[in-house]
């Protein structure tokens, strides 16, 4: 129940052809926080441009609480105390959903084939579908990884269509990993790719103490190179020795 004491006025754009994903924000962010709102929609752009010209801001949605202007959806969340995340710092959040995901994908598949999750490939099943992932994540955009990538892999740097079929190869490689099919494909190049990739990241971290963003999950990575790239890597190299064991 909103307390009438508590009372907002938001101008956000409600256009037939946008709907403002911030002000729709904003809205449900001071509704949880009890407040009433005279919700304000500027249906044109000519209605946009003439706010912001009244107002004197440069963008919509705009939040005025107790006659006071609080700004966009990132100072409303700030004026409750809420966390705002930079989008340009480095985040992890990324690596951990694969990680978590494809372990999640592990159980499930093990009691899907044997009826429990308690099964000697879940950790087989795991490893592989984390290279998949990583893989497809950079599948997403290949001309961006290969921007990324091209800064401190070695062998792409001497041959870079390599950077370009890099994303294929990974993704290739842990789904036959997962099926444990074609192991004569499929270890050789894990171990080609993990262990060039291995080096190239130990190189450039730890010798030439260069400070790098990770092309681990794709162009568009905020991750720095370091630690969870060499993971990855050194991930790939024990995924083929392990194939070739077994």
């Amino acid at each position: 129940m909103n307390d009438p004491r508590k009372h907002a006025v938001l101008y956000r754009m409600v256009m037939p052809k946008h709907l403002c994903p911030f002000g729709l924000k904003s809205r449900d962010l001071l509704k949880r926080e009890g407040y009433s709102i005279d919700d304000h929609w500027l249906r044109t752009r000519e209605q946009v441009d003439e706010f912001k010209r009244q107002e004197g801001v440069d963008t919509t949605p705009q939040t005025y609480i107790d006659g006071q202007r609080i700004g966009g959806y990132d100072d409303v969340r700030r004026f409750f105390g809420k966390t705002v995340v930079d989008p340009k710092s480095t985040r992890y959040r990324p690596v951990l959903a694969v990680f978590a995901v494809a372990l999640l994908l592990a159980f499930a598949i093990a009691y899907a084939a044997f009826g429990t999750i308690i099964s000697g490939r879940v950790v087989e099943w795991f490893l592989a579908l984390s290279m998949t992932l990583l893989g497809m994540l950079k599948l997403r955009d290949v001309e961006g990884f290969s921007n990324m990538f091209l800064g401190y892999d070695l062998l792409a740097q001497r041959v870079v269509p390599y950077a370009y079929v890099y994303p294929y190869g990974e993704t290739l490689a842990g789904l036959l990993m997962v099926a444990g099919a074609l192991t004569w494909l499929a270890a050789p190049v894990a171990l080609v790719l993990g262990t060039v990739g291995a080096i190239s990241v130990f190189k450039a971290v730890y010798l030439d103490k260069r400070e790098l963003k990770c092309a681990c999950v794709g162009g568009d990575s905020n991750v720095p190179l370091g630690f969870v790239s060499l993971t990855e890597n050194l991930v790939m190299i024990g995924m083929g020795l392990w194939m070739l064991v077994r």
